[in-house]
């Protein structure tokens, strides 16, 4: 195993480590990612149990249904407003990580691009990965 995944909020209130390897990191296109990112896609790292989880402070949570009917939980500062997590009701043992918290970014690697679907023009992704119109199979 390589060092933990450490990262965190902007400001500071918000800190994880993580001593696991993620089992996926993928950039998101579906319309809940560009709104919460601002952008043409989330970038995200998911690891694959909670219990490899440190996590300092306490977030602000958000939920939705996501594309698939299921709950989507997003954790984010209630202070900066920084995005730091997801977690999903259909996975719950699964922790997702926004890769901008990461206290080192240059760490994530995309591996898949999900929800071309919904892909906006504008927004380019690494030609290099695999593309999937919704979620890959699991």
């Amino acid at each position: 195993m390589s060092k933990p995944y450490t990262g965190g909020c902007a400001c500071g209130a918000i800190h994880y480590e993580i001593s696991a390897e993620p089992i996926a990191m993928n950039d998101c296109q579906c319309r809940d990612c560009q709104a919460s990112s601002g952008t043409g896609h989330g970038s995200y790292l998911t690891f694959p149990s909670r219990q490899a989880v440190k996590l300092e402070g306490q977030a602000t949570h958000w939920q939705m249904v996501a594309d698939n009917g299921n709950v989507k939980t997003r954790g984010f500062c209630p202070a900066c407003g920084s995005p730091v997590y997801m977690t999903f009701s259909y996975m719950p043992d699964f922790f997702t990580i926004h890769a901008a918290s990461l206290d080192e970014p240059g760490r994530y690697q995309p591996q898949m691009v999900t929800y071309t679907a919904r892909g906006l023009a504008w927004d380019k992704t690494d030609r290099a990965v695999q593309k999937f119109e919704g979620m890959p199979p699991m």
